[in-house]
């Protein structure tokens, strides 16, 4: 088959996305890799094809909604957030659209992400082509946890099932308007109308979770068409070999903490900084920053801290006594399958739930949103991280299961099923 693969996000959200893609490969397919131009070197040297998507740069519009955010910008919910996010993409929609067409054009299926929301479908719908939901985040329907974009906290059953039928309603009426333009003068379409869009975006499409049931079990309300398969990683560590300097800080003194915010980016980086030392200084401990998209800024770091712009995280979490980070969705699986304990400091979006999870599980302390970030607080949650044996255990046994599972394995299975028994293109719009 050929498959095109459209993924949109911070590479935290492409790089499970070109796992699967890995997968499908080896299983006979043909596969394309549509995204950002950012993400190329990562999609080619998996030996994917590599179509580049035009009209949203993701580290731009990260850098728009952290970055140039004050501070109190971030307590706001995350209706808020996604509203920001929204505004950023709905100007691009037809140029997201066009390449998404052309990259699709030839194949037999797409496999895509959540953003932008009915973009992909109506590509299938034009083409004639089936089209499958691949996602890090649950969004299926359920009232054992809310939509995590709205909420990390539960707001009661009835509450939580509501969250998500409000989202979809919230989205549709954002996105309604560019979007029916986009496939009246793009694709010759109809008007898509609120009722359709909403049986997509609720959960009619068939959807692959690429989370484990470990750490999120498959709610008592999802249908059969929804698959959660375990975790999709990509290693990256194979025949990876770590700078001198790096080798040399680690063996020159027992297991640091990793600390890391992925593509997040703040205004105020020196300070997040000099609090995340400040902190692990007095938990006693050494520290090695990720230093990621948010960058770090020039300063004299003690010498019991080193800085590194990328190490592949399951050689780095293998190293390392706990792991501080955003709460992103592949920063949480990387440290969740290395079986450490782990801080999170949720920035927007999902990170406050995967943040929450962490600690429900038992493997972390409570997380800290990055408005109520200090010293005392980082310092105490990194303490509990690295000294609490009942935490230990418990991220050690997680892990273990987790390492046991062959996420990849299992979306390839479903999706070659599906396409034996749907050789159509159902669950479009």
């Amino acid at each position: 088959m050929k498959i095109t693969i459209h993924v949109m996000g911070t590479r935290g959200d492409v790089q499970p996305l070109v796992a699967l893609g890995k997968g499908l490969k080896s299983a006979g397919n043909s596969i394309t890799v549509a995204t950002h131009e950012e993400f190329e070197p990562l999609v080619r040297e998996t030996g994917l094809g590599f179509y580049q998507l035009r009209g949203l740069d993701p580290k731009k519009s990260v850098h728009e909604i952290t970055g140039k955010a004050p501070r109190h910008f971030l307590g706001q919910s995350q209706i808020v957030q996604m509203a920001q996010m929204a505004r950023l993409i709905l100007n691009t929609i037809p140029e997201i659209g066009e390449s998404c067409r052309e990259a699709c054009q030839g194949a037999d299926l797409c496999i895509a992400n959540l953003i932008p929301p009915a973009v992909p479908p109506s590509v299938c719908e034009k083409l004639g082509i089936p089209c499958m939901f691949a996602m890090l985040q649950p969004v299926d329907p359920t009232g054992e946890f809310p939509n995590m974009f709205v909420s990390a906290r539960s707001l009661g059953k009835t509450g939580n099932y509501l969250t998500y039928r409000g989202l979809g309603l919230v989205v549709w009426e954002m996105i309604k308007s560019p979007v029916n333009r986009w496939r009246k003068q793009y694709l010759c379409l109809p008007p898509l109308k609120g009722k359709d869009f909403l049986e997509v975006f609720n959960g009619s499409m068939p959807r692959l979770y690429g989370f484990s049931p470990t750490v999120i079990p498959k709610p008592r309300e999802w249908s059969d068409s929804a698959v959660i398969t375990g975790y999709w990683f990509l290693d990256q560590a194979s025949g990876w070999q770590p700078p001198e300097e790096l080798t040399e800080f680690l063996q020159s003194g027992p297991p640091p903490v990793s600390i890391g915010f992925g593509s997040m980016v703040a205004h105020d980086n020196s300070k997040i900084a000099e609090i995340c030392i400040e902190a692990l200084s007095r938990a006693r401990q050494r520290g090695i920053f990720l230093t990621g998209w948010g960058g770090l800024p020039e300063m004299d770091l003690p010498d019991s801290f080193m800085a590194v712009e990328s190490v592949p995280h399951e050689w780095l979490f293998s190293c390392v006594s706990a792991v501080v980070h955003h709460g992103g969705a592949g920063t949480t699986a990387a440290g969740l399958r290395a079986g450490i304990p782990a801080v999170t400091v949720p920035f927007l979006a999902d990170q406050s739930f995967w943040g929450k999870r962490i600690h429900d599980l038992g493997v972390g302390p409570k997380p800290i949103p990055r408005r109520k970030l200090t010293a005392e607080r980082l310092s105490a949650a990194v303490t509990e991280a690295v000294t609490n044996p009942g935490l230990r255990r418990r991220a050690v046994e997680l892990g273990m299961k987790i390492r046991t599972e062959d996420g990849v394995n299992n979306a390839v299975g479903m999706i070659h099923r599906f396409m034996k028994q749907h050789p159509g293109p159902p669950g479009n719009f």
